[in-house]
């Protein structure tokens, strides 16, 4: 019985693996994940930075961070890149511009056009 699995797996090595690849590869369409924060620093005044923890947060050439959006996550004053100090796919860390609006509201952080959820943030003075 020993002898009968070796002869069979080495069939099975023998046969040739390419037949089972595509002969030609596809286009693949990009699918687009929704950003996701889920952890935000405490309020911040003018001037302090804000840590901004998710997943998918993009990067500072495709991404834009909004503050004080509605509770659909709509409108917000965005951040200018300048106020970003690091960003990575999972940790933003941005600086409060001196003009930024006082009040609360909501931040939300948008990549190639989606938004996430947002999350209450407030600017105090």
């Amino acid at each position: 019985m020993k002898n009968l699995f070796l002869i069979g797996a080495l069939s099975l090595a023998a046969l040739p693996l390419a037949s089972c690849a595509p002969s030609a590869q596809a286009a693949v369409d990009r699918t687009t994940v929704s950003p996701v924060v889920y952890h935000l620093s405490a309020a911040a005044a003018r001037g302090e930075n804000v840590t901004v923890q998710g997943r998918y947060l993009g990067g500072p050439d495709n991404a834009t961070i909004y503050l004080n959006a509605d509770t659909s996550s709509q409108g917000g004053y965005a951040i200018p890149r300048a106020a970003v100090v690091s960003w990575s796919d999972r940790e933003i860390v941005f600086t409060v511009p001196s003009n930024a609006p006082v009040g609360a509201g909501f931040l939300t952080v948008e990549v190639g056009g989606q938004r996430s959820a947002g999350l209450p943030f407030g600017v105090h003075e």
